[in-house]
Formats: structure tokens, C-alpha cells, sequence
């Protein structure tokens, strides 16, 4: 199955999409179950509890359950505030909020109180300029504080489309920002799994994208998502990395196989430092991650890094390389942008 491919269906009764390049899962969707949390990109009117000494934040009450937003300066307890969801809890604990709200479509981002028109900086600098006029000419009648980001998808598209698109978002933002009267509520809910796949797998273009009942199982999604549900990953040369999650933390355990002399130890961290982003993305997991990579000596550990980085800096959630401990483990930072997919199937088999 060469090419970038999305199926769109549903799991479990849920939607879902995927994203395939050249035969390998490379990005998942799956709706949440019913009467779970709000989801990252929801927008909530909530009001303001009481203050979390220590942590520089604040506890909110939502329509259903309790947010907890960071970073707040004389917050009035029983104020009004419009906050978006940052990330997934974990069970049983507050769901993380931001007053950063965006209101994100697939060519164009509002950005309330970030004024100011910007590119991406992938754009040529003339369809850059040509965006950025474009944009002003939109936001000419939005709120001083309003901004308006231009994604790297609108780069040859057609600037009615792009127009249009940025005004509707603008629109919505400021109906939704406004909205500040009354009890807690649900103002915007997140985008699902067909929408989100819309919206961030625009760029590059995928070849084909299909849609229906039975795609998931015509493309075999169902094989490479089962695969992804269970702990094991192969790795190139036959070593292996194990992932299991915890209720502090992710642990990733990297193997050699038969072959353990140190060439073969590098071989493995290095396919792993490769692997990680894409296997922690495919089952939603992030938080506290210890790697275990394979005994090597110290001069070899900057090229193990190097990889890490690089395959990191592209992933869409936000991570924080910390470096190795004294015991010789390596820790990393992922943002939660999603609920993990064991959490999002239940028991889903296929």
C-alpha cells in the first residue's frame, strides 16, 4: 500500500481515522466513549474556584466536573472565564485548561488575544505577502486583539476558500469569547476524529482518502491498530522495545535480541529512538517517559539523543528531551493531546 492514505470509519461504534504512509499506521483518531471528559480544542465557559497555593494556578468548575488552569494572576474566585482544554486528565484528576484559546481549521487559526497576522514560515516569502493582505483584509473588522495564523495549507489554495475559512473562524471566535454569561457550559466541543484528521492531515495532501463502513478492515487498519494496542514493538536488526504504561509513568524497555554485543546495542537505541514518537502518538500516551535503551558506552549516548531529537521535533504534541538520570535511564516530557487508546477501545478486538 504505497502513498499517504486516510480511512475514515468508525471502531466500537465510534469514528475513527486513520492515516497510512506507504503501509505503516503513522497517526490514529478515535472518538472518546460516551460521558468521558471534555477533549483537547473543547471551549468551556467556567468559573473560577479556589486558588491551588504552590502551584501558581486555580481550580475551575465546569459543567461537569472540575478543570484546573495554571498560570493565573489575581484570578477572582466566582469569575467568568472562557478557558479551552490543554490536555487529557488522568483518571480521577482535574482536566487541564488554558486561556489561550484557538479556534483551528485547516487553513487558518484565530487566535484571540494574540493580535497580528502571521504566516507559516514554510510559505514562499510572495504567497506569504499575498496571505498576509488577505488576512488583514479579514481581520479588519474583528476585535483589536484578535489574530489570524495562516497555515502552511493555504499556500495554493484558493484565497476565496481561504477567505471564507478565516471568516467563519473569526466569526466563531467572537460569538464564543463573548459568551461569558451564566453557568458553566460546553460552548464549542472538540473537533472528532473525522474533523481533527480534516484539519491536521491536510498537508501534505494524502493520495486518497476513503470513507465508509468496512474501510478500516478493507485497508487491514484493524491488524496495525491491534498491533499498536499490545506492548511489543519489533524493531529493525531484531531487537524489540516494550511499552507499557503505569500509573506514574510510561516505561519503555529496549532489547537487543539474540545479538548483544555493544554494535548491536546501538543498533537497537538507535531504531528505537526512531520509533518512539510515532508508537507513544499511535496509543495516546504521554506524560513522565523512561526508556531503558540497551547497555552502551557513555561516548555513544549523543547519537541516541540526536535521533530522539530529531524524530521528536516534527511530533505535533509538545516534548521535553530531560536527559539521563545517574542510573543510566532516559526521561522524556509528552504533552497528553489525546486519551490513550486503550482507554479510547475498552475492550475493542478485531
Amino acid at each position: 500500500m504505497k502513498g499517504r492514505i486516510v480511512v475514515l470509519d468508525e471502531i466500537a461504534g465510534r469514528k475513527a481515522a486513520a492515516l497510512i504512509v506507504d503501509g505503516v499506521l503513522e497517526d490514529l483518531f478515535v472518538d472518546p466513549p460516551e460521558g468521558a471528559a471534555p477533549m483537547p480544542g473543547a471551549v468551556l465557559r467556567g468559573v473560577l474556584d479556589r486558588p491551588m497555593k504552590g502551584q501558581g494556578g486555580i481550580f475551575v468548575r465546569l459543567p461537569e466536573g472540575t478543570g484546573f488552569l495554571r498560570g493565573v494572576e489575581g484570578a477572582r474566585p466566582g469569575a467568568r472565564v472562557i478557558v479551552q482544554v490543554s490536555g487529557v486528565a488522568e483518571p480521577g484528576k482535574a482536566v487541564p485548561l488554558t486561556q489561550r484559546v484557538l479556534f483551528k481549521g485547516q487553513l487558518a487559526i484565530v487566535t484571540p488575544g494574540a493580535g497580528g497576522i502571521n504566516v507559516a514560515r514554510r510559505i514562499e516569502p510572495e504567497a506569504a505577502a499575498l496571505l498576509r493582505d488577505l488576512g488583514a483584509q479579514v481581520m479588519a473588522g474583528a476585535p483589536e486583539d484578535f489574530g489570524l495564523i495562516l497555515r502552511s495549507a493555504a499556500e495554493g489554495a484558493d484565497p476565496a476558500d481561504v477567505a471564507a475559512e478565516a471568516e467563519g473562524l473569526r466569526d466563531l471566535a467572537r460569538a464564543v469569547m463573548a459568551d461569558l454569561e451564566g453557568a458553566p457550559e460546553l460552548l464549542l466541543d472538540a473537533p472528532d476524529a473525522h474533523e481533527r484528521a480534516a484539519r491536521d492531515w491536510a498537508e501534505p495532501a494524502p493520495d486518497a482518502v476513503h470513507q465508509g463502513a468496512g474501510e478500516m478492515a478493507a485497508h487491514e487498519v484493524d491488524a496495525l491498530i491491534a498491533r499498536a494496542l499490545g506492548p511489543e514493538v519489533a524493531l529493525p536488526g531484531g531487537g524489540s522495545m516494550v511499552i507499557e504504561q503505569t500509573r506514574a509513568l510510561v516505561a519503555v524497555d529496549v532489547n537487543t535480541g539474540a545479538d548483544t554485543s555493544p554494535a548491536a546495542a546501538l543498533k537497537a537505541n538507535i531504531a528505537a529512538a526512531r520509533a518512539l514518537p510515532r508508537e507513544l502518538r499511535l496509543r495516546g500516551l504521554g506524560g513522565q517517559v523512561v526508556v531503558d535503551f540497551a547497555p552502551v558506552p557513555k561516548r555513544d549516548r549523543p547519537a541516541i539523543v540526536q535521533s530522539l531529537s530529531a524524530m521528536f521535533r516534527n511530533e505535533g504534541a509538545e516534548t521535553s528531551l530531560a536527559g539521563w538520570t545517574a542510573l543510566g535511564l532516559f526521561e522524556l516530557q509528552r504533552k497528553r493531546d489525546r486519551l490513550p487508546l486503550a482507554r479510547a477501545l475498552g475492550g475493542w478486538r478485531p
